[in-house]
């Protein structure tokens, strides 16, 4: 049974405030939960049903047993689904590791499902680290931290003050501009920054002017754009794979 200020306490972690004052975060699902409670990151505490206890006898974090009806008050999704876990945020102690390696690097996105499924890319591709620019959507966001469907688990993310950070870079930059190498032509790279801009503005100075190689992926049909997501799926699995 949960008490009131429980259910209080775990709706208020829907509120980018709360989480930022508290350092959690909410997944729900069996899917996430399962890549969470086996993860690096530490689980605080699982909220289930009697159904997915059963199928998850060996759960070792803090468990409490509750009915469907007490799962959606405490659920964020139309459609709640056996169970919801509050993790601790991920606190990274080192900076990021540029060399020898793809990264991923957001400028200014803003829509969470767009973040969720960049994040999903990267781990489908291997990429194990992203950086945002400290406008871009969180990623504790409840939205985003769905759409990832777990993949928020193996790919790490920094939020950086890009005006600063870019001063650092030693590594080639990649970009979407309309005048770059066509992107099915370039061939696969060890390591380099990837850019994605905000999906309406694009790429924003500083790092429009450290970009070394622009990129275009040719239009064929008569879409005026690419939503961000595809783009950098795109442009990250042509790095990756061509030969």
């Amino acid at each position: 049974m949960l008490t009131k200020n429980e259910i209080k306490y775990i709706q208020s972690l829907f509120h980018k405030k709360q989480r930022d004052e508290d350092k959690l975060f909410v997944a729900e699902g069996p899917k996430l939960v399962h890549e969470l409670v086996n993860s690096t990151y530490v689980v605080k505490h699982v909220y289930a049903t009697n159904k997915w206890l059963q199928n998850n006898p060996d759960t070792k974090v803090p468990l409490t047993e509750i009915s469907e009806i007490e799962l959606s008050r405490i659920s964020n999704l139309q459609t709640p689904h056996e169970v919801l876990a509050i993790a601790h945020q991920a606190v990274h102690q080192n900076e990021p590791l540029l060399k020898g390696r793809l990264t991923i690097v957001l400028d200014g996105l803003q829509d969470p499902g767009n973040m969720g499924t960049i994040l999903r890319i990267a781990d489908w591709f291997g990429v194990q680290q992203i950086i945002c620019s400290n406008d871009c959507v969180e990623i504790y966001n409840p939205k985003v931290v769905q759409s990832t469907m777990g993949s928020i688990t193996r790919v790490s993310c920094w939020y950086k003050d890009l005006n600063e950070w870019v001063k650092k870079i030693d590594v080639p930059v990649f970009g979407a501009l309309l005048n770059g190498k066509n992107i099915y032509t370039v061939g696969k790279t060890q390591e380099g920054l990837v850019v994605i801009g905000n999906e309406s503005k694009g790429i924003r100075e500083p790092l429009l002017s450290i970009i070394t190689d622009p990129v275009t992926i040719p239009k064929v049909g008569g879409a005026e754009s690419l939503n961000a997501a595809v783009a950098a799926g795109i442009i990250v699995g042509c790095l990756v794979n061509n030969h």
